[in-house]
């Protein structure tokens, strides 16, 4: 939608709005026939903007997803031009043996009826003339009861939203750095049904955790398609660049209809909003705690530790070893001496010359002589103190809704979490260990969870945000992993202290997912290698017996951490989601890779590969093959030939050759599954790829990111029919190309945004490593449509949409304006409900609206169907 677009919209609904009052005060409506209760609704007052946040709104008995629009796109090929558009969920009656079965479409050039489709939602327009214009309109019972915006062809084959890039920088090391777009997320910020793009800013020195250095500012930018700039946040100084540290989310979270962004925040973090033409409206720092004000915290520190802040921070610990609760209870050595092996030689408590003299052997001694790569003395750049939040953001207008305190906080430099007691002492790496996914673990409400840690210490938390405030659903903790020694153990596989989630250690990755893995409706967190259910106890903790060859056979071992995730339906011919997972434990591990049932995390196949299988994929790459096919390699890109390789989804081996694990991508027309290849980092385009067919696009022009791990932007289905679009900056990242895949398929299936998995899982795409998004249920080339499940879902801007629609048809003269403000009253009743959380009073009022909109003389046949055929299905969903 254009500005121009919105502002006639705007006006549209002012043309029915603002004299509405007037009416009803003169009694105007009563003479016209409303009747004295009517004249007496609520609807006097004026018109109601989108949902106002403030208390919680309970959902209907269905889970809340995105109003979205019809989706149109078109896009000229050397055929002609292609068309593509969305089915919605709540416009399927049924299926057929190549699809679902619903509205039918009718397809229009410049006004001009060109053909009805019924088997799909898309068309090729192979004649068509230059400056064309497109619109699609639903149609159901024989009435076009929809009528989709205006496009015109995209002419280079996609379409490019500009970007802002922001200025370079310098590191108080006195090192340049540049940006580049990275990770991108979606969602309807202003509820007009079409989504804006959220898109992160990654300098050029960002860091994995446990690599040494300064990085630049981290930046988030909200853009609508046209390219629009809404706001900007500078995440600031005390939040690190790199994959594992700043984790967005971006959904509808309190129901109002407009997407908020909810990620970790730290003093310094500010919000910059601009106006239209680009100017800059104004900039707020978020909110800090009264408590860290008063402590003396502002916007203005700085916690990155220079070399030197480092050593003066590990002076200060050694000089409170003595005090230290682990070594008061004698858990830990009474003595520093003790901890290193050496002799002993100072009193405690610590003089600060003798903390010194520690330190000094502590970095120059013992660190290097547990390994070659601890070089201490050049440890800069980290934040290891300070206050952390988690924040809520208005989407649309960067407005700041809510700061708290991020749980856990840090607790210390990574000493209890471990950080210094493997052979590389990495201070600061398993202690910033960040994930976060959105989830249904109502079954209705979308929570978000965020989670810190999982190599050894292990923590999620769900919160709730219901308009006015951040509640937490659960927290899950699996406590310390004991250590005998800080700085010389193995805390890897070792149970936290918790009796319940004491095994969650060591089985989280670098991603989650949120699943319905039990059947019963509401999603559970799957964590890796262990599963949180629902109401946030432990579902179950997936272990195996360590085979022959391995560091420890027979034992009964965790399968543990790993780098790749997918869960969906993997093998139809099995009851329930299934979960296959890489792990790189090595000799450590029981598997190298693992198909998994979801329900009860009992492995189905896998394979012990010994060393580090870094990578892993699924997809329906062979058609002839029933199910899924599962693939892993080495992150070298080699293969075992006594375990890695491609095998179907009940468990028969393919294969040595294996498709790319970068990400896959459902482009095609027949359900298969393609894959993203190409690798920004070495300047090579980013690919489409096809098992069977070689390469489908080459996106001249555009990389991917995340350095080796190759990832476009986002691969989600937000725009058209119910494949996945193909999101991917430039090469100089200037712009954020959109790419549809143009292949005709006669397949027709509602938009994959309205399956409660795949939206939520679209949302967690960008966290850390990112992994594809999947649906529920089945979806491949060989699927049954009559197993496709229909979600029983409702939308919190379709109140709004109905709304909108009855104004543009007043605009247009297909609505009289005297039966456009006998209507009007219903819908504003129907918002002002749905603000409060009444949904059956929505629906009562929308019953209204039917019930007059059946008599009124004033409004033409086919707009008569439109909107009663919307505002019933409105009432279907909010029963």
């Amino acid at each position: 939608m254009t500005p121009a677009d919105r502002r006639r919209r705007a006006r549209n609904r002012r043309l029915i709005a603002a004299p509405l009052a007037g009416l009803m005060t003169a009694g105007l409506l009563a003479a016209a026939g409303t009747g004295p209760a009517r004249a007496a609704a609520p609807a006097a007052q004026p018109a109601a903007e989108p949902a106002a946040r403030g208390a919680e709104r309970p959902a209907p008995g269905g889970v809340q997803l995105e109003h979205l629009d019809r989706g149109l796109a078109a896009v000229a090929t050397g055929e002609g031009v292609f068309l593509s558009w969305r089915l919605l969920a709540t416009e399927v009656t049924g299926h057929s043996e190549t699809g679902l079965t619903g509205a039918d479409f009718h397809v229009y050039r410049d006004g001009e009826l060109l053909g009805t489709v019924t088997d799909s939602t898309n068309y090729l327009d192979a004649e068509a003339p230059a400056g064309a214009e497109y619109r699609v309109a639903a149609v159901v019972d024989g009435v076009e009861v929809d009528l989709s915006e205006p496009v015109s062809p995209w002419s280079d084959g996609y379409y490019e939203l500009p970007l802002n890039k922001p200025a370079d920088g310098v590191t108080p090391a006195g090192e340049a750095y540049t940006y580049s777009a990275n990770d991108v997320s979606v969602g309807d910020v202003d509820g007009d049904g079409q989504y804006e793009y959220v898109v992160k800013w990654y300098p050029s020195n960002a860091k994995d955790v446990s690599q040494v250095g300064y990085t630049g500012n981290v930046y988030l930018d909200t853009y609508r398609l046209d390219g629009t700039l809404l706001h900007r946040v500078d995440l600031g100084v005390n939040i690190r660049a790199g994959a594992h540290y700043t984790q967005f989310l971006v959904h509808d979270f309190d129901g109002d209809g407009r997407s908020e962004i909810m990620f970790k925040t730290a003093p310094g973090t500010k919000v910059t909003r601009y106006h239209p033409d680009g100017r800059v409206a104004s900039e707020r720092h978020i909110t800090m705690p009264r408590e860290d004000i008063r402590a003396g915290y502002g916007h203005d520190d700085d916690y990155r530790m220079s070399a030197e802040d480092y050593y003066a921070h590990v002076v200060g610990m050694f000089e409170d070893w003595h005090e230290h609760p682990e070594v008061v209870a004698g858990n830990w050595p009474a003595t520093l001496e003790e901890a290193f092996g050496i002799a002993p030689a100072h009193d405690y408590p610590l003089s600060r010359e003798d903390a010194e003299a520690l330190a000094d052997h502590f970095i120059d001694a013992y660190a290097p002589s547990r390994s070659a790569r601890n070089n201490l003395r050049a440890f800069e750049g980290f934040i290891l103190e300070g206050p952390e939040y988690l924040s809520v953001f208005d989407g649309a207008t960067g407005r700041e809704l809510d700061t708290v305190r991020y749980e856990p906080g840090r607790h210390d430099d990574g000493l209890m979490w471990g950080d210094y007691a493997m052979a590389r002492i990495e201070p600061g790496n398993r202690v910033d260990r960040f994930l976060s996914t959105v989830a249904y673990v109502d079954g209705q409400h979308p929570s978000a969870v965020f989670a810190r840690g999982y190599y050894t210490r292990s923590t999620l938390v769900s919160y709730r945000w219901d308009g006015h405030r951040l509640r937490e659903d659960w927290n899950v903790d699996s406590g310390w992993t004991p250590m005998s020694n800080p700085f010389n153990d193995g805390p890897h596989g070792v149970d936290g202290t918790d009796p319940e989630f004491g095994t969650l250690t060591t089985q989280g990755f670098h991603s989650l997912s949120a699943a319905d893995v039990d059947g019963d409706g509401r999603q559970e967190i799957v964590y890796g290698s262990a599963t949180i259910d629902d109401d946030g106890s432990l579902l179950y903790s997936s272990f195996a017996e360590m085979p022959p060859g391995s560091a420890d056979p027979g034992a009964q071992a965790r399968l543990g951490h790993g780098d790749a995730m997918h869960v969906t339906d993997i093998d139809p011919a099995r009851p329930g989601l299934e979960i296959y997972t890489v792990h790189e434990g090595g000799a450590s591990a029981p598997l190298g890779y693992a198909l998994r049932d979801a329900a009860t995390g009992e492995v189905i196949y896998g394979e012990y590969t010994g060393v580090d299988t870094g990578r892993g994929m699924i997809g329906d790459v062979d058609p002839d093959e029933p199910g899924l096919e599962t693939w892993a390699n080495h992150p070298e890109g080699g293969s075992d030939p006594d375990g890695v390789g491609l095998w179907t989804a009940d468990g028969r081996r393919l294969g040595e050759r294996t498709p790319g694990t970068n990400q896959s991508i459902r482009w095609a027309g027949d359900l298969t599954t393609q894959i993203v290849a190409g690798y920004g980092y070495l300047g090579q385009d980013t690919v489409i790829e096809d098992w069977r067919r070689g390469t489908l696009l080459t996106a001249e022009g555009t990389r991917t990111n995340n350095h080796t791990k190759g990832n476009p932007a986002l691969v989600a289905d937000v725009l058209g029919d119910w494949r996945e679009e193909l999101l991917v900056p430039t090469a100089d990242s200037t712009g954020l190309r959109l790419y549809v895949s143009t292949e005709l398929t006669g397949h027709k299936l509602y938009t994959l945004m309205h399956d409660p998995q795949y939206r939520a899982e679209v949302a967690r795409q960008q966290t850390t490593y990112n992994q594809p998004s999947y649906t529920g249920f089945y979806l491949a080339s060989d699927m049954d449509f009559s197993q496709v499940p229909v979600p029983d879902l409702w939308t919190p801007g379709g109140v709004a949409a109905l709304a909108d629609d009855l104004a543009r048809r007043v605009a247009d003269g297909e609505v009289s304006f005297l039966s456009g403000l006998l209507l009007k009253p219903w819908t504003v009743q129907a918002e002002l409900h749905m603000a409060r959380g009444d949904h059956a009073s929505a629906a009562r009022a929308l019953e209204r609206f039917t019930a007059k909109l059946e008599h009124l003389r004033g409004v033409s046949d086919p707009a008569r169907a439109a909107l009663t055929h919307r505002a019933e299905t409105l009432i279907r969903t909010l029963r």
